[in-house]
Parts: structure tokens; C-alpha cells; sequence
């Protein structure tokens, strides 16, 4: 489980009813094709021993003989491999017979689990030949020559690297308290489902929804397989199902209806899960009463890891089909933030300071939506521009037709002669471009921000984002403050997004040209004076790193606290062929040192809405004092 990732593998064999050997040896040919893989746990359909659908057959001695040798085949033949097969078959346990999955690993049965709810409507008729795991008196038989304890208690298998997982039989996850509910709430990291279930129209939707809740709900791994071609098709048919989830998100899933064997394989990150339980006091709270037996599988060989799962090198990006609902409900978040502040505050107009950067453009666009919702006039937001020495005629263009084009108040107030006084106040040489340079012009451009806004009588709109927070990447009382952070939720990548969508609607068509050239405009605070052509010569990436990296750290260290060492595999695999090792590894160091030095500038922030998973509000998700240590971040960063 190297990185807290365990690989994982949800298997259909092809099978005869009531054929054991034949059904054996289709067993055997996917486990020895999963250890090939490196898979660590494999899960088989209900009953694969035998077949679901042998049904009046379950009665007879000799199948059910059989069914037992079946697992003395599977001891030997798994004797000398490390993986964990959990396979289905009927146990007789005194003078009842139950639904069972048998737990393997090298030559030795680790536990069996009765199945709780027996289906017993419609096609199912379990109850004819199981009695349920709640019928079970707790007792040691013996399974094929080895000792077992069987008991209707929960059990948690623990992998010998801290994996945990639990199993439940088909009908259990559609029970209205399924058994993987303490399972997952007595440690489990896992469930896996052996299944039989039989296709009709709608059931398939049905059934990944269900899998996708129980995993996001139990915030757990669920790794579920049901049987396929080979069982009876007397009156139902079985499409074969193979499926993993992680925390409600569907990793993979195999192809219905396929004369084939399938064998799916992923990892699931166990490290994530308990980060996510870890954050969650409702999960916390809801462990009180939850139990299990534990059993500890056997140690395993080292394996050579080898990362199968696919990185997004965008988390914060949604997909093409959720793009518009997802860009909508950000803006919808941002606008009713701001109308409610402006309601509470009795304000009826808004200062903006516009650079024909992304960050202004989005936030003025959001605060057009706000004043039209408030059924307030344009002309109460007062757009301001303050060109200074690196002002581009590029963005200063931009910014005037933008808010010429939105028809709201404007102004231009040039910061060059006040910052040339302040500098002469002060005695600093205007020909030393350092850090006092630029931020005096920050800092004078939110003063007038904050006059004019006394002066009129109105609020002035932050424009930061989130992933310039986490860098710290503003100036302390300059583009750092403000009346109300609009986009402190939103992070850099996100804003291009949600620019974009916007000029494609047809309400803001007018500016369409001019949003999709400010999207395209290189990222600056254009502090530094512009290149002899007057293009912009202080580039934000060029100084800090790319913004893409930048909020890939930020998910990965602040959404699920990842260790940097974790991070920068992922990014190797995420940026592949975009971004060399040394590349990656710089701005991880450049992050985690900004990060926490930056800290002061966060505990301090303006109120502004969260839109997402990650939020750097010192009064919402992030707390942390001003004055910890990087020293064990950073270490690890030089170490990779």
C-alpha cells in the first residue's frame, strides 16, 4: 500500500451451473492474471463456486461436497501467492446453509461471512434453501480440513500494510441499514460486494447509484461484482457487473453483457478515505457503537509500485458535461454572497478596482449579476483604473471596454504622480524596481479604492483568488484587503473557466471578444514597467510558477493533506510530458516555503464566500497560526 494506495480488482469468470470444476479453474486463471497485476484483494460474484441460479440443486449433498472440495483446490492452489481471493460459495453450518464468502490467501482460509438479507420477492427466493447470517449460532467448524470461526458478528480483514476492509453479500447494500454501515464505521477502508444481480430495464441506473451513495455516504472504497454469462437464463438474465468506487466516484467498470471473463483492476487510495473520515465529525460521531472481529491477513512480498489510476491534473476543473451546471452554481454562490452583503449593509454601490486581469474582469462580472438581481442600477458600481508605471496598453484597453460595454460607472485615476511623491516622501529611488517598488503601488491603489468607496458611500469588492491567498501572492494591506473577498473560493485555474462560460452567454455577447482576450492575456500585477514594445515584461508564472501546479498543490496538501512526497508522484504522472521532475519539484518547494510564510496575510482576510472544496477562511476551513515551522515539508521536498 505504498502512498496509501491498495490495487484492487473486481472479477467476472465465466461459469457452468453447477459445474465446480469447470468454475474452479475460470476462478484460478483471473487470480493468477491479478497477482501478475500486483492486485492485493480480488473479489468474485456470489455463489461463483457453484453458480447463483442453481436453485431446488443447493439441496443436494453432492454439489454442496463438491462446493467444499472446490475450496480445498483454491488453498493449494493459492499457497504460494500473496493475494486475497474472496469468493462465493454455499456452507452448510449444522443443519443450515448459508450464502458465504470465503476470504484466501496463501494457502490458508482467513474467515468466512454469511450473507444477512436474503431476497426473498419478485424473482429472489433465497429463503427456500439460506437461512440468514442472523440465524448463525457462533461456533468453530471446520471448511475444507481448516479451522474457522463463524459467527453473525462483523468482521474487518487488516492487511498486513493497515488496509482494512469488510465484505457483504448482493441484498445487504440494498437493505435499509446495510451491514457495510458498521462495517466502514468499525475501520473498514473497503467493502467489497460478491453479488448475483439480474438486469431489467433501469436496475443497472439504479444499482450504480446506489453503489456511488453507499461509498460517498461511508466515505469508503466499495469494490462490487456480480455474476454474468454462464448463469441460467431461465427467466431472468445476469449482464455481469464489475465496479469500483471511491468515495462515490466510479474508478472503473467492466462491460455488460460480454461473453468474456473481465477482470477489472484499480487502486483505491486509502490515504484519501481517511483524510476525508478524519475531517468529518459526523463520521467521528457516528463510530460511537460500531464493532467488529478483526483478522489480520498474512504477511505479504514487497511489491514494485506501479501507479494504474488516472491523475487530473485539473481537480478543481469540472468536466466538459458538468462545465456550464458547475461554472452556474460558482457564479450563482458568488452573486448571492455579494447580494446579501449589500442587502444587510443597505449599500447601494459597489468600487471595483479593474486591471483587465482575469481576477477583476470575473469579480466585476459577478458583481453586474448581483446589482441586476438586486434590481439595482449599473451605474452604482463605480469601475475604477489606475494605470501605474507597468500598466500594458493591453489590459488597460480591456478594462475600458469592458466597462464601457457593462455600462456601469467609470473612472481613472493614474497612481504614477502619487507613488512618485511617496516615493520622494520616503526616499526610495524610483529606479530600484524591489519589493517596496511594487507593493507602494498596491497599496496606493487600494487606498483609493477604500476613499472613494468612503467618499460615495459604497463597499469595495476584493478581487484576490485562492490560489494567490495560498501563495500569499498579494501585497499586506494592498490587493490583500478589501470590504468582501468575491473570488477567495474561486482558485486561478477555475477563473479562466468561469470567464469563459461567461462570454459564451448570450447576454454578455457584447463583450465576448473582450473576456476570451483578457482569458489570453498573460498573468501580471504589472508592477515592473512593460518591455520596450509596451508588452508585458512581469509575468506572475514566470516569478511564482504555474498557477496549474500551483492548485494542484492545493488540493492535494490542503484539501486531503497529503505529504509532499505523495504530491509530487501524483504530479509526476499528472504532468507527464509537460513538466520534468526538477520542474515539478522546484515549485512544490516554492509552494510549501510561500505557504506557510504567507500565513500572516490569511488570518487576517476580508470575508468572501466559499465556493468549493478548499477554503483559506481563518473563520471557515483553514486555521493555522501565523508562525508554524516548514522545516519538515521542505525537508521532504529536498529529499525527493
Amino acid at each position: 500500500m505504498k502512498y496509501g494506495l491498495i490495487k484492487v480488482a473486481a472479477a467476472i469468470p465465466g461459469i457452468r451451473v453447477a459445474d465446480v470444476e469447470y468454475n474452479v479453474k475460470q476462478i484460478e486463471n483471473l487470480i493468477i492474471q491479478a497477482e501478475g497485476k500486483g492486485v492485493e484483494i480480488i473479489v468474485f460474484p456470489e455463489l461463483c463456486i457453484t453458480g447463483y441460479s442453481c436453485q431446488d440443486l443447493f439441496r443436494q449433498q453432492l454439489l454442496l461436497e463438491k462446493a467444499e472440495e472446490a475450496v480445498l483446490m483454491l488453498l493449494d492452489f493459492t499457497r504460494k501467492l500473496d493475494i486475497i481471493s474472496i469468493v462465493g460459495l454455499p456452507v452448510r453450518i449444522g443443519s443450515l446453509l448459508y450464502n458465504c464468502a470465503a476470504v484466501i490467501q496463501g494457502g490458508s482460509l482467513l474467515g468466512v461471512v454469511p450473507k444477512t438479507y436474503l431476497p426473498n420477492y419478485s424473482e429472489f427466493y433465497e429463503k427456500r434453501w439460506f437461512a440468514s447470517s442472523t440465524d448463525l449460532i457462533a461456533q468453530e467448524i471446520y471448511l475444507a480440513g481448516s479451522p474457522v470461526r463463524v459467527s453473525n458478528e462483523p468482521i474487518v480483514f487488516r492487511t498486513c500494510d493497515g488496509a482494512c476492509f469488510g465484505i457483504e453479500i448482493c441484498e445487504d447494500v440494498w437493505a435499509p441499514l446495510p451491514p457495510s454501515n458498521n462495517l466502514a464505521l468499525a475501520g473498514a477502508d473497503i467493502i467489497l460486494n460478491l453479488s448475483a444481480t439480474d438486469e431489467l430495464i433501469g436496475k443497472h441506473q439504479y444499482l450504480v447509484s446506489l453503489l456511488a451513495q453507499q461509498s460517498a455516504r461511508m466515505m469508503c472504497g466499495y469494490v462490487y461484482s456480480s455474476c454474468g454469462f454462464g448463469e441460467s437464463t431461465q427467466d431472468v438474465v445476469y449482464g455481469g457487473n464489475a465496479m469500483i468506487f471511491e468515495n462515490g466516484r466510479m474508478l472503473c467498470e467492466a462491460d455488460r453483457f460480454s461473453l468474456e471473463p473481465q477482470l477489472r483492476i484499480q487502486q483505491v487510495d486509502v490515504e484519501r478515505l481517511r483524510a476525508e473520515r478524519q475531517n468529518n465529525t459526523t463520521f467521528r460521531t457516528a463510530q460511537d457503537g460500531a464493532f467488529a472481529r478483526y483478522i489480520d491477513t498474512k504477511p505479504t512480498t514487497p511489491r514494485e509500485f506501479e501507479l494504474i489510476r488516472t491523475i487530473n491534473p485539473h481537480p478543481f476543473i469540472p468536466s466538459d458535461a458538468m462545465m456550464a451546471p458547475t461554472c452556474e452554481e460558482i457564479l450563482n454562490i458568488q452573486t448571492m454572497g455579494l447580494c446579501k452583503r449589500l442587502e444587510h449593509t443597505r449599500c447601494t454601490k459597489a468600487v471595483i478596482g479593474i486591471s483587465g486581469g482575469l481576477d477583476s474582469t470575473l469579480a466585476l462580472l459577478v458583481v453586474v449579476r448581483a446589482f441586476d438581481k438586486l434590481g439595482l442600477s449599473r451605474k452604482g458600481i463605480i469601475g475604477i483604473t489606475m494605470p501605474g508605471f507597468g500598466t500594458s496598453d493591453r489590459t488597460h484597453d480591456n478594462a475600458v471596454q469592458l466597462m464601457e460595454s457593462l455600462r456601469i460607472t467609470q473612472r481613472e485615476i493614474s497612481i504614477a504622480k502619487s507613488v512618485r511623491q511617496h516615493f520622494a516622501d520616503i526616499g526610495h529611488d524610483i529606479s530600484n524596481h524591489d519589493v517596496t517598488y511594487e507593493n507602494s503601488q498596491a497599496r496606493e491603489r487600494t487606498q483609493i479604492l477604500m476613499d472613494v468607496a468612503n467618499q460615495e458611500g459604497g463597499m469595495v469588492i476584493g478581487t484576490g483568488d485562492l490560489s494567490e491567498l495560498a501563495l500569499g501572492w498579494c501585497t499586506y494591506n494592498g490587493d490583500h484587503m478589501s470590504m468582501y473577498g468575491l473570488n477567495a473560493g474561486v482558485p486561478k485555474t477555475l477563473v479562466q473557466y468561469l470567464i469563459r462560460y461567461i462570454a459564451m452567454i448570450p447576454a454578455f455577447s457584447e463583450q465576448r471578444d473582450t473576456l476570451i482576450d483578457v482569458v489570453e492575456t498573460p498573468i501580471s500585477p504589472e508592477l515592473t514597467p512593460a518591455d520596450a514594445q509596451g508588452n508585458i515584461a512581469q509575468k506572475t508564472e514566470d516569478l511564482v510558477g504555474p498557477y496549474e501546479l500551483h492548485d494542484f498543490f492545493i488540493y492535494y496538501l490542503l484539501r486531503l493533506g497529503f505529504r509532499p512526497a505523495k504530491i509530487f508522484m501524483l504530479a509526476q504522472h499528472a504532468f507527464a510530458g509537460k513538466y520534468d521532475d526538477d520542474t515539478i519539484k522546484k515549485w512544490l518547494q516554492t509552494f510549501c516555503r510561500r505557504f506557510f510564510n504567507q500565513q500572516f496575510k490569511r488570518s487576517c482576510l476580508p470575508d468572501g464566500p466559499k465556493v468549493g472544496s478548499v477554503s483559506l477562511s481563518p473563520r471557515g476551513d483553514w486555521r493555522m497560526p501565523s508562525d508554524a515551522a516548514s522545516s519538515l515539508w521542505l525537508k521532504e521536498c529536498e529529499g525527493l
